[in-house]
């Protein structure tokens, strides 16, 4: 292979090439055509099948941009750098595939090429792309353009996978990763996808059931749900997978006979009512149990039946899927634990005569995160009621586990000595820092107590957190911004704010909560402390569950990914 010398610059480029020898070697096994392209879209290597097939001599294509030199739209112009798929794919450095793009040859005609990127490691630790180019087949028809092919080139094989692991490890969400298993086999492979889970107890749900119509995926929710169970002895080809079996063909003849089960019952009514003549089928493994099965069908007229050459391709696929549902479904039980480790931490609200107390917890709304959100609210030895709310830095099992040793640490303070709010915060402050396994938190610990006039009496400090928010009967509200100091865990030992006193009216609103409630990532806090005023302010007279259910459910925005902890309390009537 022609390529420069390390170390040399190419003509006309300025760009130093790549280890030539390495990347020349590592080519020239692969009989596709095949260019390797740096961080910069600069050509570093290209094979002779690339250089027959683009009619350029290796110094013609090394150390140019590939995309100026390459790129063209059907009309022979060069394409804009914003409508080019391939560029942005190399600029990702993801893995991608496109077809039927116009690429400009050395003899200044046009080739429409297909291609296949995925990322390359250059010498000496450099970051690149390999990208393989070959033209479609005569006769095959073009999937982009409508076509529904029945068979797949090595290179869109390879492709089809290549997808099929971005696609599916990119997601922790099980029903997320089988539509988007669904959207790359219908209808590249088959008319028809069907996906049946074996849930923890062994028991079958058919998850999906989806084909392509009139350009969509379209799900077909009636033949979705509950399956009979498996039975050992079938040697029919859905229970022999979900048993772990090698994948195998069906028809539409397999499930006529006498059903030997009530699976067999379900495929003869699937086969029915989708109008498949053909199905290949195989087993979902993960890496210690069979998770379930895929089904491909075909059941358009012009599509060839499934043969046994399909079935290596459908196994890597499931292979693929298994793995990826393997993570989810672990990342799944490891957050479900942590969820119920956190709310199993947060406490009973205790019973003060002519109080009421409310609590809600909600946990990150996509499933990405546990949060270090907590509240508690305990008596004092000296008969005053101390309320507390709190968000530890993170949003994993270590900040779970920080939010209760936090909480336990400030308990044990609050009623070993009869201090000020922010005498006890203080000393908080100083054992998060020395003793406790927390980096960073806020907090709001407050005081209540009642005096000789029936008045309740709130005496706070506020620790970096969203301010109290104090709604009276008439509905008027304002927020409690005194008393506010650095958070937990900085190290700057500080006096903290302690002179912070408010009467609560009768039938009076006081209500604590996180951050979550009101922060967004597309909108200023002040916004979102506007919109938590107001609501409250509108329901106020709400019975305080009624309150408190219906301000999570109208202020929580929608595109925050935080979870949220409120405490509610609501003082008597005079």
């Amino acid at each position: 292979m022609d390529v420069a010398e390390p170390g040399t610059v190419l003509p006309g480029s300025g760009h130093p090439p790549r280890s030539g020898a390495l990347l020349g070697g590592s080519l020239d096994h692969l009989q596709a055509a095949a260019l390797v392209v740096d961080s910069d879209d600069v050509v570093a290597a290209a094979n002779g099948p690339a250089r027959t097939l683009l009619r350029r001599s290796a110094e013609e294509l090394t150390g140019q941009d590939a995309h100026d030199l390459l790129h063209r739209d059907s009309l022979g112009h060069r394409l804009p750098r914003t409508r080019c798929p391939l560029r942005e794919t190399l600029r990702t450095g993801g893995t991608g595939h496109g077809g039927q793009e116009w690429f400009a040859r050395g003899d200044g005609t046009l080739v429409q090429l297909s291609w296949l990127v995925a990322p390359y490691a250059l010498p000496p630790g450099g970051a690149g792309a390999l990208v393989l180019l070959y033209e479609q087949e005569q006769g095959k028809p073009d999937e982009d353009a409508g076509g529904s092919p029945t068979t797949l080139s090595e290179l869109d094989r390879l492709a089809l996978l290549a997808d099929t692991t971005t696609q599916l490890t990119s997601t922790l969400d099980v029903e997320e990763a089988l539509h988007r298993l669904a959207a790359l086999t219908v209808p590249r492979l088959a008319d028809w996808a069907v996906v049946d889970l074996l849930t923890e107890r062994d028991e079958v749900r058919r998850a999906l059931v989806v084909h392509h119509e009139d350009g969509v995926l379209v799900a077909r929710e009636d033949l979705q749900g509950p399956m009979p169970p498996v039975l050992e002895e079938s040697p029919m080809p859905l229970s022999r997978a979900l048993r772990g079996a090698a994948s195998s063909l069906a028809g539409s003849s397999t499930y006529q006979g006498p059903p030997d089960s009530g699976i067999a019952v379900e495929q003869r009514r699937l086969f029915a009512e989708t109008g498949m003549h053909s199905a290949a089928i195989a087993p979902i493994r993960g890496l210690r149990e069979v998770l379930g099965a895929l089904t491909l069908g075909r059941s358009a007229p012009s599509r060839a039946d499934f043969s046994t050459a399909d079935l290596p391709l459908l196994e890597d696929l499931t292979r693929r899927t298994g793995l990826a549902l393997d993570n989810a479904r672990l990342y799944q039980r490891q957050r479900k634990v942590a969820e119920t480790m956190q709310r199993h931490l947060l406490p009973q609200l205790p019973s003060v005569p002519g109080l009421q107390m409310a609590a809600r917890y909600l946990p990150a709304p996509d499933a990405s995160s546990v949060g270090g959100d907590w509240y508690d609210a305990f008596p004092l030895a000296d008969g005053a009621l101390a309320l507390a709310i709190g968000d530890v830095v993170g949003h994993d099992l270590d900040a779970a586990a920080g939010m209760a040793q936090l909480r336990n640490m400030l308990r044990a303070f609050a009623w070993s000595r009869p201090e000020s709010p922010g005498a006890i915060v203080s000393r908080l402050d100083d054992a998060v820092l020395h003793i406790a396994e927390v980096p960073m938190a806020t907090m709001v610990l407050a005081r209540l107590t009642r005096d000789g006039n029936g008045l309740w009496r709130l005496h706070w400090t506020n620790a970096g957190h969203p301010p109290p928010l104090l709604v009276t009967h008439d509905g008027q509200a304002q927020y409690l911004t005194d008393a506010h100091g650095m958070l937990l865990g900085t190290g700057l030992a500080r006096p903290r704010p302690d002179a912070a006193v408010a009467v609560l009216p009768p039938r009076a609103t006081l209500l604590l909560y996180t951050d979550g409630l009101v922060e967004s990532p597309h909108h200023p806090i002040d916004e979102g402390l506007n919109r938590l005023r107001q609501h409250a302010a509108s329901l106020a007279r709400r019975p305080l569950d009624s309150f408190s259910d219906s301000l999570l459910e109208r202020v929580r925005p929608t595109d925050n990914d935080d979870d949220v902890a409120v405490l509610a309390l609501r003082t008597p009537e005079p």
